[in-house]
């Protein structure tokens, strides 16, 4: 997914709203899901999301959104957000964020999604990282609900 920052997306520094970037990284995730699925999905949760560069008016911004890892109704997929200077060409990696959608069938449930086939080395190393994070943020929820459940 490709735009450009526009002044409506901007404060009063000419800097973009972090809000417009997350709504960028969510529908970018949106679409590479519904690729995958050909279902409707829906956001279940976004990983932390640290701005590393500012965004300014102007600059064209470059989301690149995959499937890195399925689950059965669940994926997680991985959005790099760089920001281009429209004078130079110059890339800038701004953010990275790690989504979880779910894909939800007819009665709006959530429904099997087809499974992730890694097709390179690259594909492989992502699928099994994916993993990992899909562990640590169940192992955080056990947690989380725990301390909850003691207060």
């Amino acid at each position: 997914m490709t735009t450009i920052v526009m002044p409506e997306d901007t404060n009063k520094f000419g800097s973009i709203f972090g809000g417009r970037v997350m709504e960028w990284i969510d529908k970018a995730a949106a679409v590479s899901a519904l690729r995958h699925c050909r279902m409707n999905v829906v956001t279940a949760s976004v990983d932390h999301l640290d701005f590393l560069f500012p965004i300014h008016l102007g600059d064209i911004v470059h989301l690149r959104a995959s499937v890195n890892y399925v689950h059965r109704s669940s994926m997680e997929i991985g959005v790099q957000v760089l920001s281009e200077d429209p004078k130079t060409g110059r890339l800038l990696h701004t953010c990275s964020a790690y989504l979880t959608m779910v894909g939800l069938d007819d009665r709006g449930r959530p429904g099997c999604v087809p499974q992730l086939i890694p097709k390179t080395r690259e594909d492989s190393r992502r699928q099994k990282e994916g993993e990992m994070r899909r562990r640590s943020r169940i192992a955080f929820r056990k947690k989380r609900s725990a301390k909850r459940a003691a207060h």
